[in-house]
């Protein structure tokens, strides 16, 4: 069962609605740390499971302007569509709003000097990258996702 955390108005400003993660939540889909290694590249598993990061302008989804959904690599969920997708100049995939606000959940990340806001997939858990304030409109918000995290569906 996914269970999960608010934060009143505090996030409401995201544009991903005000889910928080915490660190007792749990994902509908759920997988042992050796079953999460044989699933996934050394390159994803760090991205998705330890919140890394690949390297700028790497993954093949960065340039791809087909139409289509992107889903997440960990569990296949729908997570942005190319109608939200746009080059933001920064070597990752981004996005100005996700494909529905209950598809991604972020949390307060402190690895910085400045603290970010992460995302990640609200069904499994798998980090995605991070939300920024340097969008375009209609959100002015920019998803800054690691292409590795997902795949991406033709329409």
């Amino acid at each position: 069962m996914h269970r999960r955390g608010f934060v009143g108005g505090a996030l409401a400003g995201l544009g991903v609605g005000a889910h928080v993660a915490t660190a007792e939540e749990t994902f509908e889909v759920t997988r042992t740390k050796e079953e999460w290694k044989a699933r996934l590249s050394d390159l994803e598993y760090r991205v998705m499971r330890r919140e890394g990061t690949e390297p700028a302008f790497s993954s093949p989804l960065h340039d791809l302007k087909a139409e289509g959904v992107y889903r997440c690599r960990g569990c296949e969920q729908p997570l942005y569509s190319s109608e939200h997708k746009f080059d933001s100049g920064t070597g990752w995939p981004s996005f100005y709003k996700p494909i529905s606000e209950e598809a991604v959940a972020t949390k307060r990340d402190w690895k910085l000097i400045v603290p970010r806001t992460e995302v990640h997939c609200a069904r499994c858990g798998s980090h995605l990258g991070h939300i920024f304030d340097d969008g375009p409109p209609p959100t002015g918000k920019r998803h800054c996702i690691n292409g590795v995290s997902l795949v991406f569906e033709d329409a």
